[in-house]
């Protein structure tokens, strides 16, 4: 497998062992042909793909400009959008460049400081903020393999022109848009919220800071970009994970403005397929709950010890943020996501070791149409595209512009959800 030098992590062992959540193509053998399943009524349109029919969810009319000044009715949108606290914008960069921001307070994992990278469009209305990758940290196998630090030094913008990034691809729907680079460090996909912690098996405090991270680039990129008019928050593998679960506080942050969400990699799945028992360390590790919406009950599930329910978050903001659109792009048999679920197997039998069996590719698959089809169908306003085989990623690298599922591309399917279409639903 080969690694990106921007977004790579050291990693172990193949197959059974962590492979690198920022990879291209990592396979472990197995079938590549597993089909979705799928309910008996889905359609198919000329494309060869499923689709789901009519539903609504068109955006309403949003406001421009700051949030900053106190509550503002979000007309249409039937949101009312509280006061964001902003600080100051960032510092003045070249056009079509990238350029690394410090941010005070941002902490990386190993207490280090950290910020953010932004590429500047100044005739542009749009915002992509991409969160990196890179695995996760809650045993003493996962947090080897996950990056402690990322600093000015770990920065290399030169290697930021490509995928979704790059603003010199025409296929690249959102090439002319302004971008922001959160990068990875924390090691709790931006959701923990943990000044000092233990990890079973780990030497020495860890901090587990993507909560505050997340809001502390906020206050700067907010009024940095006062007129955007539309958002893009994305991400790839841990940063796909960390999209959703950072999505309330980026639709907060620009709310009325509508933002637009696409995971690429990084399927939340029901408690049949993410064993409540991996969910309750993630809780526990990183203080998960306080990066969960306060107000969804229903994304802590507690049985008898065990803590399940992090699949209702996605639905639960979905209808929360009438404006938003949402997009959930996966290989049916992701090797690298199926690596870190296979220690919740059994039980969570080895959780702390080296997992005793491996994640089957047919459950995987099994758990992403259980997803779609009772979770994110429902909500009107959600897409979806699996694509065969074991692949982790596509966002970042060629993948983007050369993938197709029967015929349609990627990169149309994202400009799809950009520019308001019906939600469409494409896999094998």
């Amino acid at each position: 497998m080969r690694s990106h030098p921007l977004f790579s992590a050291a990693m172990f062992v193949p197959c059974l062992a962590l492979a690198s959540l920022i990879t291209s193509g990592a396979s472990c053998g197995g079938d590549d042909s597993t089909n979705i399943p799928g309910p008996a009524d889905s359609g198919k349109d000329s494309s060869g793909g499923n689709v789901l029919g009519d539903s609504g969810g068109g955006r309403g009319d949003s406001g421009n400009g700051g949030n900053d000044s106190g509550t503002v009715d979000g007309g249409d949108s039937g949101l009312t959008c509280a006061p964001f606290d902003v600080g100051e914008p960032a510092p003045e960069s070249p056009a079509n460049e990238w350029k690394w921001v410090p941010v005070a307070g941002a902490k990386c994992r190993n207490g280090s400081d950290t910020g953010f990278a932004i590429r500047r469009k100044p005739d542009s209305k749009k915002l992509m903020i991409y969160l990196q990758g890179g695995g996760a940290c809650f045993n003493a196998a996962t947090c080897t393999a996950n990056p402690q630090s990322f600093d000015f030094g770990s920065w290399n913008g030169t290697q930021s022109n490509r995928g979704i990034l790059s603003n010199t691809n025409a296929g690249n729907p959102v090439k002319d848009w302004n971008a922001v680079f959160f990068p990875y460090c924390s090691g709790d996909i931006f959701g923990g919220s943990v000044e000092s912690g233990d990890v079973p098996g780990v030497v020495g405090k860890q901090r587990f800071t993507g909560v505050a991270n997340v809001l502390a680039y906020l206050k700067t990129i907010v009024p940095t970009f006062p007129n955007v008019d539309q958002v893009l928050l994305t991400g790839s593998s841990a940063g796909g994970f960390g999209a959703s679960i950072s999505y309330e506080r980026v639709a907060k942050a620009f709310c009325p403005r509508p933002v637009t969400m696409i995971d690429d990699a990084g399927p939340v799945m029901s408690d049949t397929y993410l064993a409540p028992c991996l969910q309750k360390r993630f809780r526990e590790v990183w203080n998960l709950n306080a990066g969960l919406p306060a107000d969804c009950t229903a994304c802590n599930l507690g049985d008898g010890g065990n803590s399940g329910g992090l699949v209702n978050a996605i639905p639960f903001v979905i209808d929360k943020y009438p404006q938003g659109r949402f997009g959930l792009l996966s290989a049916l048999q992701d090797s690298t996501i199926r690596t870190f679920m296979s220690f919740g197997e059994n039980n969570c039998q080895n959780l702390d070791g080296v997992p005793v069996s491996s994640y089957p590719g047919d459950k995987y698959a099994q758990g992403l149409g259980d997803l779609r089809d009772n979770y994110l169908k429902a909500t009107g306003r959600t897409s979806t595209y699996y694509v065969s085989g074991e692949r982790h990623t596509f966002l970042y690298g060629d993948e983007f512009y050369s993938t197709k599922v029967g015929n349609v591309a990627l990169t149309d399917w994202v400009a799809g959800i950009l520019n308001g279409a019906e939600p469409t639903h494409v896999a094998p």
